[in-house]
């Protein structure tokens, strides 16, 4: 029972189902972790353990047995922007930092349904943002080096995750927000095409850039989640319901794409030297397995700006009345996103939405010629946790105190599915990954692709780590 924690999900799901293990063994197992740990990385500050072992207790086995898409009572961690029914909601903001959620949102209700039991909330920034503080919560810290972040803002599920004190976690992606982290914490996060995971009341109805998705150590068990955690909900008038039947079924139906197309930096980011050389890396690997790799990308001229327009759009439509209440209580950075979003004139507002227009056809025509398009998870590896954001990369300056992980808010643009997995290490041991993207609502070829590059990358097996002191 004490090393339940390295296993990975998809074999604790089998040993539930089997009734090998029991719910409440899971869930102890989990707890014991968590309490072991979490201390060093502050990955789970929020924590439900006697909710979670009265769930095992009354977890109907007998009916998720028959569930194929069930975890069958398998604790998760659910990022503290998300509800679950009787435990804080804080969102990382002292505004929050009593609040307690009436009912599960939809995103967590869904895959209660399925059999996931939350156990813990992962800590996230105030609001928005790259890096995992806030001053309810604290700091969270990378296992592969306590001294660095873990990304953000579903820092906390990546720690969690690398450090075995769960073996599924929630995400959620605006600009980056699953796939960076997973990239510091060398774990797996997906950014499914919008609609594919319903989201709960906390988002713009028809907003298309923030989405739900699943955190896991491998392709595999984030297949799991997904398989979980996706289909219609009325609540969700962008939901639906998936063609593919079983994702995790589906990824074992290897077969190698014709082409693909790789770049260091989309021709529009700063990227790091030593992100370059093992991103370049782990692309020569992928030409040895005798697919076509080109360096013929899709036009992004214009994205990132057309990003922050849009971005600031959506804070201010989302938190304007609450930084107009209360100003003073929230963090700088983010009255000033919401601020952008006050001031975005109806010519940047078209102009965006022509730029996100244009780049569609631009993607069409690229997928014609080539099944995926792969680049770096991340412009940096993880950085010195105390500082609070990247101002440079290499020399060169970022405008704004997210532009250091433009290189992910640039693909939320497409609307695609993208997958963060780790490809490699930097000489001082710091996880590094690649963003994998498919084409619309192509989750399945996207998942079956990244699980065959995993097993070629031969770097999944390395996570759950203990948290590891700065050397």
């Amino acid at each position: 029972m004490s090393e339940l924690w390295k296993k990975s999900a998809v074999d604790m799901v089998d040993l539930l189902r089997s009734g090998d293990i029991s719910p409440v063994e899971a869930a102890q197992a989990a707890i014991a972790r968590i309490e072991a740990v979490d201390g060093k990385t502050n990955a789970l500050p929020i924590r439900c353990f006697d909710r979670a072992i009265e769930q095992a207790q009354t977890l109907d086995l007998t009916s998720h047995r028959q569930n194929p898409k069930s975890l069958c009572g398998l604790p998760i961690a659910v990022k503290d922007y998300n509800d679950v029914a009787g435990v804080h909601t804080t969102y990382g903001s002292p505004i929050f930092k009593d609040h307690i959620a009436e009912r599960s949102d939809v995103t967590v209700a869904v895959l209660e349904h399925n059999g996931a039991n939350p156990i813990a909330k992962s800590n996230v920034p105030e609001w928005a943002g790259g890096h995992t503080f806030n001053p309810v919560n604290g700091l969270t810290r990378n296992p592969w080096n306590l001294s660095r972040s873990a990304g953000g803002s579903s820092g906390g599920s990546a720690a969690a995750l690398a450090s075995g004190q769960v073996w599924l976690a929630t995400g959620n992606d605006l600009g980056g927000s699953l796939r960076t982290p997973a990239a510091f914490n060398g774990v797996v996060g997906l950014r499914p095409s919008p609609g594919v995971v319903p989201r709960g009341h906390g988002n713009l109805t028809f907003d298309t850039l923030w989405v739900e998705g699943p955190m896991g150590r491998s392709v595999v068990d984030v297949a799991l989640m997904l398989d979980a955690g996706c289909g219609l909900r009325t609540e969700d008038p962008l939901s639906f319901n998936h063609h593919c039947g079983s994702f995790a079924q589906a990824i074992k139906q290897h077969s190698l794409p014709e082409r693909v197309a790789f770049s260091t930096d989309l021709g529009i980011v700063p990227v790091a030297r030593d992100v370059r050389a093992i991103t370049e890396n782990a692309a020569a690997d992928i030409s040895r397995l005798g697919i076509d790799v080109s360096d013929d990308i899709p036009d992004f001229t214009g994205v990132l700006d057309a990003f922050h327009t849009l971005r600031g759009v959506l804070l201010a439509t989302l938190k304007g009345e609450l930084v107009q209440q209360h100003r003073d209580e929230i963090l700088s950075d983010i009255v000033k996103n919401v601020e952008v979003g006050f001031n975005v004139t109806p010519d940047q507002l078209l102009d965006a939405e022509r730029v996100r227009w244009t780049l569609t056809r631009y993607m069409a025509q690229f997928f014609e010629s080539h099944d995926f398009l792969i680049c770096p998870a991340a412009s940096i590896a993880a950085f010195e946790s105390e500082k609070p954001f990247i101002t440079e990369i290499d020399g060169t300056p970022c405008k704004t105190y997210i532009d250091w992980f433009a290189i992910t808010f640039a693909l939320t643009m497409t609307g695609c599915p993208v997958i963060s997995l780790p490809c490699g290490f930097t000489d001082e041991g710091l996880p590094m990954g690649l963003q994998v993207l498919a084409k619309p609502r192509r989750e399945d070829e996207l998942l079956s692709f990244a699980a065959l590059l995993e097993e070629h990358f031969d770097v999944r097996d390395l996570v759950p780590i203990d948290p590891r002191e700065a050397s």
